[in-house]
């Protein structure tokens, strides 16, 4: 039997998918609810083919960069409680650590035998460390090692040191910027919803100061990252607004200025976490669902250049897949790597392994600093093995 009304909702969906497609291609901003409807309707290979067309273009040299470095942390004392966390200690901890100079003299020493200039440093909120101990311990690492490369702290790191120094977020950034500072990872954005936060991570700044820390940090001439963890508590919708709001943000840089160098969307990761124990909350996100929310990032983000796949939470075959939808970055062995690994994330790299697994997806492997300026490979130690 003829049904002209399926035929005409047919026809009505597949114009509004072709209208979106194009408005995409030309680089144009889409909506949270068009985002949306790009999600949760459109064919996951078209997706695919619109992100990867306009990675060619964003990204014309057509390499897939990487980066070998560090994940040190400062300290595992946090008065944050993430519920998603498994690193953290409370203050009075007989685990509780903040890390030596002595530690950090040996393993910035083996990072540079390893190939790697850079120091990816984060800990926790510890109410015992303000702005001082962080210009001091940045002064002296960079007087040790002035080669190195500080990608340090975060917005929800910053805004605590802020609050137990009295200081500015401006006042705290120029510090540590003049301290050796070089660039500011992007954790703790998770979904940039305070709805969502409440539920997982109350303890740390809201969505909003999370934000204007990094516009601060654009306007100093600071470049960051940005990131978003996805698969726990969040809506769709949820997952959309937190997109657009990196892309203003962007979109508000100085025009000198190069601002979020790239976007990480990783998978929530719940092996005994008490999002997990507490609430049931796992990540029950599908490779094709990662897959898809790659392709719309790249699709969401028409200003941020490189978009990264991460190989340590979907695994090595996704990851590669994701370089087929728009990811242009496979990003670090991460030499060592505490947070997200406490909560179950089994991938590992060699820094053979994964210039393989990047040749073995169809792509040339480009070793990369954090500014994703192109590096000559150095000769590295057999034994490295990345998290």
């Amino acid at each position: 039997m003829h049904c002209p009304t399926f035929a005409i909702d047919f026809n009505i969906h597949f114009m509004q998918l072709e209208e979106l497609y194009q408005k995409a291609l030309r680089f144009e901003n889409l909506t949270i609810e068009e985002g949306v409807f790009l999600f949760e309707h459109a064919a996951l290979t078209e997706l695919m083919y619109i992100g990867n067309e306009l990675r060619k273009i964003q990204v014309p040299h057509g390499k897939v960069t990487w980066i070998i470095d560090r994940n040190m942390n400062t300290t595992n004392v946090c008065v944050a409680n993430c519920k998603f966390c498994n690193f953290y200690r409370i203050p009075g901890h007989a685990e509780a650590y903040v890390t030596d100079i002595e530690t950090y003299k040996q393993k910035i020493e083996e990072t540079f035998r390893y190939g790697g200039e850079q120091l990816l440093l984060q800990g926790g909120h510890n109410p015992d460390l303000g702005i001082e101990y962080y210009t001091d311990l940045f002064r002296q690492l960079k007087q040790l090692f002035p080669q190195l490369k500080l990608h340090a702290l975060g917005p929800p790191e910053v805004a605590h040191i802020c609050k137990i120094s009295g200081i500015s977020h401006r006042e705290a950034l120029i510090a540590l910027k003049e301290a050796g500072m070089d660039s500011m990872p992007g954790p703790g954005a998770e979904i940039l919803n305070d709805r969502v936060r409440r539920l997982i991570s109350k303890g740390k700044c809201g969505a909003q100061e999370w934000l204007d820390i990094m516009k601060e940090a654009h306007q100093i001439g600071l470049t960051t990252s940005a990131t978003m963890m996805f698969g726990h508590v969040e809506t769709i919708y949820e997952r959309f607004e937190h997109l657009v709001k990196l892309r203003e943000v962007q979109a508000l840089k100085p025009e000198d200025a190069k601002g979020f160098l790239n976007f990480i969307p990783w998978t929530f990761q719940d092996v005994g976490t008490l999002l997990n124990r507490i609430r049931g909350t796992k990540n029950l996100t599908s490779g094709e669902e990662y897959i898809r929310m790659i392709a719309m990032s790249r699709i969401m983000l028409p200003n941020v250049k490189n978009i990264q796949a991460s190989w340590l939470t979907v695994g090595k075959q996704i990851a590669q897949m994701c370089l087929h939808a728009g990811a242009n970055d496979f990003g670090s062995i991460m030499i060592e790597e505490n947070v997200v690994s406490a909560a179950g994330a089994p991938h590992r790299f060699t820094a053979q392994g994964i210039q393989d697994a990047i040749r073995d997806a169809g792509f040339e492997p480009q070793l990369r600093n954090q500014q994703y300026e192109f590096r000559a490979m150095p000769v590295l130690e057999e034994q490295v093995i990345g998290y």
